[in-house]
């Protein structure tokens, strides 16, 4: 037992060294003895390696037509954003905030300006197929982190990596560290599985892909082992597969016992973070919210009785309403049905009675995963739920913009456009309140002050030309 402990503790050490790592190296160090290499002196990155160094801050300010409050759900008109490096230092109507002298303007007078976007549910990782290198996997999940970036997602939640086990803890160090563009980045690492059949000694199980528990003890090992690594949050799969009835009732698979699920949603909230629960419905789903997991994930299957409790726990529900009502959806059912019965309605009536119910803590997540829905196509989620699950357009904004950073425990840093918080802005050139599609044509990014994508002033610039 003492071996045990020994263990955990090193184990704890070696994680929070990697999250103090991953901040300190946000600012790159000047490097540390006199230069004896080719040009002026670098900085030093976390693994002594010489890095560019970056930039000093400048005054920036943005002229902005329109500004969606995310806070009041109000649409502000002719406000100015002032910033320097990556933080906002004033912002309100232009009459009253005066542009620094100096300072480079960023002219979106003819757009609608918003907090940078977030994605509450991706999977960076493509799923990991037979014969693929993790270095193929590591480009691939590193492409389509900025694939989202470049759409205005400059927040992001991955929910697992898809057999390629830590790798996104070392994309999320490496945004941080500021040697990649992406965005800013919470991941869960490798999930946790339920071993439903005692383990076989002859086949070793892979340590890239979830890992598989069969006791409490082992699900407090698992949730100890992945947080040492890096991980933010703890995937869980309290609710496996579904499938009709004979006469067209939805059921769901129970995975974890429930003692089992206690043990891991306690283990990690011991441990200071939070824990996001796969559930498509049933026993499973309930057990996930009567024990507390931060997150409810999917559930096709919700009732105005779990809804409920949902929210008197205070946990956030989010649905992935997109990923799991596309045409693939219908033709798995007609394959396994022969036609009768289809989830698809059943899911629509779930996520509209949630969004409907008083003090829902909706968020908005993609689950893109690079297979039904592409990255940097996210935005779908915003016209489905408004479309289809009876969201409207100023609540839909707010759950991905407030409720969303407040679910990461982020809300002082991101999610409104504030003095003190990260200058994260995204523009579109119509109304998204009126027309939710704008959010499918972002057409100016920023992160933490740095312009990502700017083509609005490209196409100011190319009609002067005409």
């Amino acid at each position: 037992m003492q071996v045990m402990q020994s263990k955990f503790v090193i184990g704890m050490a070696f994680g929070l060294l990697l999250s103090a790592a991953a901040v300190q190296a946000q600012q790159p160090k000047p490097w540390s003895a006199t230069w004896r290499g080719a040009g002026m002196a670098p900085c030093e990155g976390s693994e002594g390696g010489a890095l560019p160094c970056p930039p000093p801050a400048r005054v920036k300010a943005i002229r902005a037509g329109r500004m969606f409050d995310s806070k009041t759900g109000q649409m502000l008109t002719r406000q100015v954003i002032v910033l320097s490096g990556d933080k906002i230092t004033e912002v309100g109507p232009e009459g009253q905030v005066k542009i620094p002298a100096g300072a480079q303007v960023i002219d979106l007078s003819q757009s609608t300006v918003m907090p940078g976007l977030i994605d509450a549910h991706t999977h960076m990782f493509n799923a990991r197929k037979p014969g693929g290198t993790t270095e193929d996997y590591m480009l691939i999940g590193l492409q389509n982190a900025q694939f989202d970036l470049k759409a205005g997602f400059t927040t992001a939640r991955d929910m697992t990596s898809h057999g390629n086990g830590y790798g996104d803890v070392a994309i999320r160090n490496a945004i941080n560290e500021g040697r990649v563009d992406g965005p800013r980045y919470q991941v869960s690492t490798r999930g946790i599985n339920w071993g439903a059949k005692p383990k076989d000694p002859n086949v070793p199980e892979n340590p890239l892909a979830s890992a598989i528990v069969r006791n409490e003890e082992e699900a407090r090992a698992a949730v100890r082992d992945q947080i040492s690594h890096g991980a933010d949050w703890i995937k869980l799969y309290p609710a496996g597969a579904y499938s009709f009835s004979p006469d067209g009732k939805d059921q769901y698979e129970l995975t974890y016992p429930k003692p089992v699920l206690k043990a891991l949603i306690d283990e990690t909230h011991r441990l200071g973070k939070k824990t996001g629960c796969h559930n498509y419905g049933g026993e499973g789903m309930r057990n996930a919210i009567e024990l507390g997991c931060d997150t409810i994930e999917h559930a096709f299957g919700m009732s105005q009785k779990d809804a409920d409790l949902i929210v008197s726990k205070g946990l956030y529900f989010e649905p992935t309403f997109t990923r799991y009502t596309e045409p693939y959806m219908d033709d798995n059912d007609a394959k396994s049905t022969g036609g009768k019965y289809r989830m698809i309605p059943i899911f629509e009536k779930a996520v509209t009675m949630a969004a409907a119910t008083k003090g829902m803590k909706l968020m908005v997540g993609s689950g893109a995963d690079g297979a039904t829905l592409p990255h940097g196509t996210q935005a779908l989620e915003f016209v489905n739920l408004v479309k289809h699950g009876g969201v409207s357009p100023t609540k839909v904004l707010q759950a991905d913009m407030m409720t969303n950073a407040t679910a990461l425990g982020w809300q002082d840093q991101i999610g409104s456009i504030e003095k003190g918080k990260f200058a994260d802005i995204v523009a579109v050139s119509g109304d998204p309140l009126a027309d939710i599609t704008e959010m499918q044509r972002v057409k100016f990014v920023m992160k933490g002050g740095k312009v990502i994508r700017n083509d609005v002033e490209q196409q100011v610039e190319r009609s002067a030309k005409r």
